[in-house]
């Protein structure tokens, strides 16, 4: 039997959508993940995000989070990095 596993949309921003060249990813994870390691997911498809992992703010359904909340399956992450300009 399968492991259960919870799925979400993962939102990407600058550096994120540029790396993928999509503006959204659907991706299933084992119960009890934290939000961290959906950035640790994709740092690991592509390293040269490795530099906006600690400046990277998580959203998960519209509401700012801490890295640690646990996701639940059909939850909307965002991933924000900072924004240049100015």
């Amino acid at each position: 039997m399968p492991e259960p596993s919870i799925t979400v949309t993962v939102k990407l921003f600058a550096a994120y959508q540029e790396a993928y060249g999509v503006t959204d990813l659907v991706l299933d994870f084992p119960p009890g993940t934290p939000v961290s390691a959906v950035l640790d997911h994709l740092i690991n498809e592509h390293p040269q995000l490795q530099q906006w992992r600690n400046i990277t703010r998580f959203g998960v359904n519209l509401q700012f989070v801490e890295p640690d909340t646990i996701l639940q399956s059909g939850d909307e992450v965002a991933l924000i990095p900072p924004v240049s300009g100015g």
